[in-house]
């Protein structure tokens, strides 16, 4: 089997287990979320090595999609009040496909690095305050 079908493969599947989750468990949520932005990171990195094809692009848009659907989607449920809207959407457009991240000069790619490690620290921060409440509750 052709090694880029499968790793395609294995990067849809990634995608789909981010998904939404179908039960009102907002912590459940939230840690699909961060696989979601864990992702971003790793697409992050095929840019800047200029390893991807036209296959990778669709999946990396595809992503971005979920990534702010399922934000919306937990925004929707009162709990989030860790991470901005106006964050995840800013980063989501200064990263409008593989291309224009692989074009970046170095100092613009640090940004968008430093940019997507805030609002992951900040899902990691959300995530902890949302365990303890719901331990408790």
């Amino acid at each position: 089997m052709n090694t880029s079908v499968t790793k395609q493969d294995g990067q849809e599947r990634q995608i789909a287990r981010c998904g939404f989750v179908a039960s009102g468990d907002i912590v459940m949520w939230v840690e699909k979320h961060l696989e979601c932005w864990r992702q971003i990171s790793n697409y992050i990195r095929v840019a800047r090595d200029k390893r991807f094809d036209t296959a990778a692009e669709d999946l990396f848009l595809e992503l971005k999609g979920v990534i702010v659907r399922e934000f919306e989607m937990i925004l929707a449920s009162g709990e989030c009040d860790r991470v901005s809207k106006e964050d995840v959407h800013e980063m989501m457009n200064n990263v409008p496909s593989l291309r224009y991240i692989s074009q970046l000069n170095a100092c613009a790619l640090n940004r968008v690095e430093h940019q997507w490690h805030l609002i992951y620290i900040g899902w990691h921060a959300m995530l902890g305050h949302l365990k303890v409440k719901h331990k408790e509750g």
